[in-house]
């Protein structure tokens, strides 16, 4: 385990925010609700990302208002209360807002109606998410027309225009600075370590659920909260299942075990598919569709460099993995011919990449200007194509029916080339054997 954990900077990224805004701009978050599992059973609380990003605050029913000025910072939160604390642990409450996370004001969430309207005094564009929650949606509402009835005689601007905060802070979420970049790197870690841990377990016999267990037990032995989504470990044909997470299966002799998993460290994945032989034997034809895979994942890869578009990481893994469908007989005509007419999409069927930070599939915009955006300097994305032949495709040769391969790094976008982060679990077909 490591000595330390590296923390995000979150006074930085309000610093960077607020180097966008106008001064007659502001913005305006909510934090996330509470969701119910079963009964009066919750999900473990996981905050929105966004109002993570900038302020680091770990609780529910929490506001974030940010504007230019001497006090940009405003939080509304929770009130201290030491009966419900017995039962669901401490809260910081406005005094622990201003002492710990950087608020320069902050309130008790019941006030936000009777503070709000000030605030947004002086905001002509406020930057707010409708839509989201309609209790919200009513609130700023209200607060809104209270400033503007404050501010009718005087020549104050209040809220006329509203946008999706998205537009600015998805793309600054987008080009992660190096307080992010060192929180991903120590994710990857842990989860290259918990990979490794998993082929150590699986063998013949073996359920995937002990699987999971192995990839879980590394995650939080390490200081992680856990896996950043729901794992896959799929034995067999449950792998040509995109998402196949029911765990369930037991593995057996002469089949591949297909693991995606990654663990979450400060809210920030990582993402890795391994897919390996649970005898540590590969067979001529898991072997054949193995080493297609794994070329094309290593030319998408070496694809991610600045100013290389991001569709150019997918068209190379096309282009590799249908020359792989040629060559083995699973498609009867010629690489151009797949390529055009989409026939790859039989073995192939999604995306080669996506982007990753705070949230697996991250933010960020996938294009500009009707073109696939270009690479930069501290975009962090996967690379994981895959050939999937499913059990019951009779026009696919026999030997190849229920294989499913998928191998996954993450990537960094640097200005010296692609950083692997994930590359110590192994993909190597020497490195699988036993």
């Amino acid at each position: 385990m490591s000595a330390e954990i590296p923390r995000p900077d979150f006074a930085e990224h309000r610093r960077r925010l607020l180097s966008t805004l106008e001064d007659d701009e502001a913005v305006l978050l909510f934090g996330s609700h509470h969701a119910l599992r079963n009964g009066d059973a919750e999900y473990r609380y996981r905050q929105d990302s966004d109002v993570w990003w900038l302020t680091g605050w770990p609780d529910p029913q929490v506001a974030v208002f940010i504007r230019p000025g001497d006090a940009p910072l405003t939080i509304f939160c929770q009130a201290r209360d030491p009966e419900r604390e017995i039962w669901t642990g401490y809260r910081p409450g406005p005094e622990g807002a201003e002492r710990d996370f950087g608020a320069d004001r902050a309130f008790t969430f019941d006030r936000i109606e009777d503070e709000l309207p000030e605030l947004l005094v002086g905001v002509r564009r406020l930057h707010y998410a409708f839509a989201h929650d309609a209790e919200h949606d009513a609130l700023v509402m209200s607060c809104v027309a209270r400033a503007r009835r404050a501010c009718r005689r005087t020549a104050k601007d209040v809220p006329e225009t509203f946008v999706s905060p998205s537009l600015v802070l998805h793309e600054l979420r987008l080009r992660k600075g190096a307080d992010e970049i060192a929180v991903m790197r120590e994710a990857a870690r842990v989860s290259v370590a918990a990979h490794r841990a998993a082929m150590e377990v699986a063998a013949p016999g073996v359920p995937e659920y002990v699987v999971e267990a192995a990839l879980h037990r590394v995650f939080l032995e390490h200081g992680s909260t856990g896996p950043g989504y729901t794992s896959i470990v799929a034995a067999g044909a449950n792998a040509t299942c995109l998402h196949y997470i029911t765990n369930r299966a037991v593995l057996r002799e002469g089949q591949l075990l297909l693991v995606d998993a990654g663990c979450e460290i400060d809210h920030y994945t990582a993402d890795i598919t391994r897919t390996w032989p649970v005898t540590g034997r590969f067979s001529p034809e898991q072997l054949a569709i193995y080493d297609h895979v794994l070329r094309a994942q290593k030319k998408a890869v070496a694809a991610c460099v600045e100013g290389r578009s991001f569709n150019d990481v997918h068209d190379v893994a096309i282009r590799a993995l249908t020359e792989g469908m040629v060559d083995i007989g699973l498609l009867a005509m010629s690489v151009d011919e797949a390529v055009e007419t989409e026939a790859y999409k039989r073995f192939y069927m999604h995306g080669t990449s996506h982007w990753l930070g705070l949230d697996v599939h991250d933010v960020g915009s996938y294009g500009r200007g009707g073109q696939s955006r270009l690479l930069e300097a501290g975009m962090v994305l996967t690379v994981e194509p895959g050939l999937y032949v499913q059990p019951d495709d009779e026009e696919a040769p026999e030997c190849f029916r229920g294989i499913g391969v998928r191998i996954e790094d993450d990537i960094l976008v640097t200005p010296d080339g692609p950083e692997n982060l994930t590359e110590g679990a192994p993909k190597e077909p020497d490195a699988l054997r036993s």
